[in-house]
């Protein structure tokens, strides 16, 4: 995934510094880490400052603040229009995932949102699901929070420590983030057969699986918002 996004490398330092703030906003707020993962964008942005063409300190605090930002857009866009979301075509290929990530999220509650930021994946669908959920903002925000900090410094630091070597250390990680995705989705799909053989809600009778345990979900953490 990284040569698509090496001419980053290229750029003058202030559109270099939009470019990888509106790639990690994008992840989850338009969905745009299904295309391209923020964490390339990261990585690449840390080789810059390796190079002294970016400030190091500003760079961490730009890639922090639009990963919060952007997860906190994506949350509000599950809230309130997530049921639409569910039904896009571009969805229906990873509704396994989305199965998982649901029962994973019902069982871990905020940890899932701070695991989720660590793939790419869950990085774009987490948030939106724990809006449709109806997860307190305020307890979101903590995990997100923490999860962007520590996300978005091991990232930066990670392009800034490998510098040229960045595509090798980029296959590795990218490695370790496909096996935390698979270890998420089947603790979810357990979780999730777990309660289905409870029986179904009469809400969600007929409905798909991402369906019912949204209509689940909803019942269990509806509540004022807080």
């Amino acid at each position: 995934m990284s040569h698509l996004l090496e001419p980053i490398l290229n750029l003058p330092p202030a559109v270099a510094y939009t470019v990888i703030a509106l790639l990690v906003f994008g992840e989850a707020a338009v969905f745009l880490g299904f295309v391209l993962p923020g964490e390339t964008a990261v990585v690449l942005g840390g080789v810059l400052a390796s190079r002294h063409d970016l400030s190091l300190p500003w760079l961490l605090l730009l890639v922090v603040v639009a990963a919060v930002l952007g997860d906190s857009v994506g949350y509000e866009v599950g809230k309130h229009y997530g049921e639409r979301v569910l039904r896009w075509r571009l969805l229906h290929r990873h509704s396994g995932k989305l199965d998982g990530a649901r029962g994973y999220l019902r069982e871990r509650g905020g940890s899932a949102v701070f695991l989720g930021r660590w793939t790419a994946f869950f990085r774009a669908v987490m948030p939106g699901l724990a809006g449709m959920s109806r997860m307190p903002y305020r307890r979101f925000l903590v995990f997100n929070a923490i999860g962007g900090l520590v996300w978005g410094v091991t990232f930066t630091l990670v392009g800034y420590l490998a510098g040229n070597s960045y595509a090798v250390v980029e296959k590795t990680v990218g490695r370790a983030g496909a096996l935390l995705t698979l270890a998420v989705v089947l603790v979810g799909l357990v979780v999730w057969h777990r309660r289905r053989s409870h029986g179904p809600s009469v809400a969600g009778a007929g409905a798909g699986p991402a369906v019912q345990l949204a209509t689940r979900a909803d019942r269990r953490d509806a509540g004022p918002e807080v």
